[in-house]
């Protein structure tokens, strides 16, 4: 089931330079800086800021993703309650992922632990 959430997008047009605004201005911790995931976050917390260039996020992708312990288990489950899923779990080269939709189409992430 869902623990927590592990990190919430937001958009901007150059991920190195948000990551050095965030870390200068506001004193967060670049915690990531791989390719497309970079993140910043403030010293001990669990949710990061996931820097995402783009112009601007896909259709109804929130950018929110939440922590399970298991991924097949909570898709399971959940899909069982008749979420309705848009990915279902799959593994990509950065990492295990799915991901669901509310009723009003708002994408949610699913990540294992």
């Amino acid at each position: 089931m869902i623990k927590s959430i592990m990190d919430m997008a937001v958009v901007v047009s150059n991920a190195k330079k948000s990551a050095e605004w965030y870390k200068e201005k506001l004193g967060l911790e670049v915690r990531d800086n791989e390719g497309h995931w970079i993140t910043v976050a403030p010293k001990g917390s669990n949710v990061v800021l996931h820097l995402c260039e783009t112009k601007q996020l896909e259709q109804g992708n929130t950018g929110i993703g939440f922590c399970v312990d298991d991924l097949d288990k909570t898709y399971n489950e959940l899909n069982a309650k008749g979420v309705e899923f848009t990915t279902k779990p799959k593994k990509t080269e950065w990492g295990s992922h799915a991901m669901f939709k509310d009723p009003d189409g708002n994408e949610f992430w699913l990540f294992p632990e």
